[in-house]
């Protein structure tokens, strides 16, 4: 009777482990036919939710065979949206044609800016400054030469340019196996997005860097330089004022004949690189030019404004905004880069010892201080050409700021 019952026991056990192992067999069978297929069955789910998420915003019409989508659009794509509509048409077999109607709203359409790879990063830039308004020109066009330009002047090295160029022809090249790979890393991302404005400024840095011949913080001697010490050594002794009080030899250009012949024939003198003001010098004329250009390029931004003032008819604007703005950025900014490329010119290597200081001048001039004994002046009637200059510009602000909310609430009030 044991017996029995236990070989019962046995086939029971058998049973149960044929059926559990053929359970599994069919399972793992029917999740490796699925797995398959799921990456073509995870797309079918993401279109289908994109095609209900779209139609989740369209409204059904009254007939309930059709549905009605309000959207805004660029005129010129207006073409291919109804070849798309089309086409949607016959691929779904539907029998209704579809209809694109122009709706007014009293609603300010959304800026759109059409970009493509290579300017989506100078875009990316201006929008962080902010959005424009409807038909508003778009200065990223612009930005394409000034940012990287820009850059470039301060940041002048052929040899750290040649890393930058380097790097960012390395991503342009592989940009197709870069954007496959999809990386999730935020820092990543932004130097890959803005990889035609690193290569644009990689080439401006080693242009600016043959003009400062700068690279890695040494100078080329391609043509020779154009300094001679010949004239400095006369009668068998050196001109005395070429040695200073400790006996150190120092180039002093302001003696006859050391810059004989033509000067160097592009960029700085490699001289310069054996100076001991050498970074005196070449950061002052870094500077220099970085305030020249970004002065620059800031009046002919807001000289941009001026074109959206006459586009929209906004006389208002021209006169209570652009004309003062004009006035303070030239009266002050302005004056600045006069004095600059005044200098320049108007004081040689014989006088430069007495040249006057820009920045002490600058600071003088909203000061109304004109009598500081150890800064002379650049011209003559500087004091009075200043003080009109200051006064003028002083004035600006409360035309700038002031007189347009009066007269926006007065044309309110008298709308209502």
């Amino acid at each position: 009777m044991v017996s029995l019952l236990t070989s019962q026991l046995v086939r029971i056990l058998l049973l149960i482990l044929l059926v559990i192992t053929q359970t599994e067999s069919h399972r793992q069978r029917l999740l490796r036919e699925a797995a398959a297929n799921v990456w073509t069955w995870g797309i079918k789910v993401k279109k289908i939710k994109a095609i209900y998420h779209i139609l989740n915003c369209c409204n059904i019409d009254v007939t309930q065979q059709c549905v009605i989508a309000e959207i805004w659009f660029p005129l010129a794509d207006s073409g291919r949206i109804k070849t798309a509509l089309h086409q949607g048409m016959e691929r779904s077999g539907s029998t209704i044609s579809p209809i694109l109607t122009a709706v007014q709203s009293k609603m300010a359409p959304p800026t759109f800016n059409r970009t493509n790879k290579f300017t989506a990063g100078f875009q990316n830039i201006v929008d962080a400054y902010g959005v424009g308004s409807y038909r508003e020109m778009n200065p990223a066009p612009y930005t394409i030469i000034t940012f990287p330009f820009l850059f470039a002047v301060m940041f002048g090295d052929c040899g750290h340019g040649a890393v930058m160029l380097g790097f960012a022809l390395w991503m342009v090249t592989n940009e197709k196996t870069l954007l496959a790979q999809k990386s999730n890393n935020e820092i990543w991302n932004t130097f890959f997005g803005g990889r035609y404005l690193i290569l644009l400024m990689g080439i401006f840095s080693i242009y600016t860097g043959f003009i400062y011949n700068d690279c890695f913080s040494k100078s080329f001697n391609i043509f020779g330089s154009s300094w001679h010490t010949r004239p400095m050594f006369r009668n068998n002794t050196w001109n005395p004022h070429v040695l200073e009080e400790n006996q150190v030899l120092q180039l002093d250009p302001a003696i006859p004949g050391v810059y004989s012949g033509n000067p160097y024939p592009f960029g700085i003198d490699p001289i310069w690189n054996i100076a001991s003001n050498k970074l005196t010098f070449l950061n002052s004329y870094k500077m220099k030019m970085s305030v020249v250009m970004g002065i620059t390029q800031m009046v002919f931004g807001v000289m941009l404004s001026l074109f959206n003032h006459i586009y929209f008819k906004k006389t208002i604007n021209i006169v209570v905004q652009f004309i003062p703005e004009m006035i303070f950025i030239l009266c002050l900014f302005g004056y600045l880069v006069f004095m600059v490329i005044f200098k320049w010119c108007r004081f040689d290597v014989h006088v430069s010892q007495k040249a006057p200081s820009i920045l002490i001048h600058f600071i003088n001039m909203f000061l109304f201080n004109y009598n500081d004994p150890t800064n002379g002046p650049l011209y003559l009637h500087q004091e009075e050409v200043q003080s009109f200059l200051v006064i003028f510009a002083l004035i600006a602000v409360p035309w700038m700021l002031l007189f347009k909310p009066f007269i926006l609430r007065a044309n309110h009030r008298r709308a209502q």
